[in-house]
């Protein structure tokens, strides 16, 4: 009885349709980042970086529209090169990361808008609020062959959101009337997928 019951659990496992991870590349933390940059006081972009993202992509290599991406970022990565910049952000003021410690999307439509170009649709939720967004995607690059035999791609994501959207809101006026910290915020997403064979 139990040797078929186990017989019975392999033929299911290997069935065609039931590897669904088949397709599935998961994102490399460890060669992967989201970059921002927003303007201070007017006259500058600061530059910062979350350094953990992870999440993953289930890539149709047949029609990549039909593929689709899950991402998360740790906001308590983030880091500008400046500690008390980085506090600054993962307080109440600005991310709130004790009550919010995630950034997250989830594409809902993938577009080839042309060679080598993508665009993807997605749901963005940072802060507790979710907006749609659109990511312009460069890639992803042809598969290639790491030193332990796992498959990489990689492409890079941009975009741009408005901070005060998501709720991000806390900030000091200059006499001029700009904000000491701009409210449009651009975003770069470097991000290579592995797969193992």
């Amino acid at each position: 009885m139990r040797k078929s019951l186990l017989v019975a659990i392999f033929a299911v496992l290997a069935a065609p349709g039931f590897a669904q991870n088949q397709n599935t590349w998961r994102i490399d933390t460890n060669h992967s980042s989201a970059q921002f940059s927003v303007r201070h006081m007017g006259i500058s972009k600061v530059q910062g970086q979350f350094t953990k993202v992870s999440g993953a992509v289930d890539f149709d290599e047949k029609d990549i529209t039909r593929s689709s991406v899950t991402a998360t970022i740790d906001i308590g990565s983030v880091d500008t090169r400046v500690e008390s910049r980085d506090n600054d952000l993962r307080s109440p003021n600005f991310f709130d990361v004790a009550k919010y410690p995630a950034m997250t999307f989830q594409s809902k439509k993938i577009i080839q808008s042309g060679s080598g170009t993508l665009q993807v649709v997605g749901d963005l939720t940072l802060h507790g609020v979710t907006r749609e967004v659109t990511l312009n995607v460069d890639g992803p690059s042809p598969a290639i062959k790491d030193p332990g035999g796992n498959l990489r791609r990689g492409f890079e994501a941009t975009t741009k959101i408005v901070r005060q959207d998501f709720g991000l809101t806390y900030d000091k006026a200059l006499g001029t009337g700009e904000l000491v910290v701009g409210n449009d915020v651009s975003i770069t997403l470097d991000i290579e997928i592995v797969k193992k064979p």
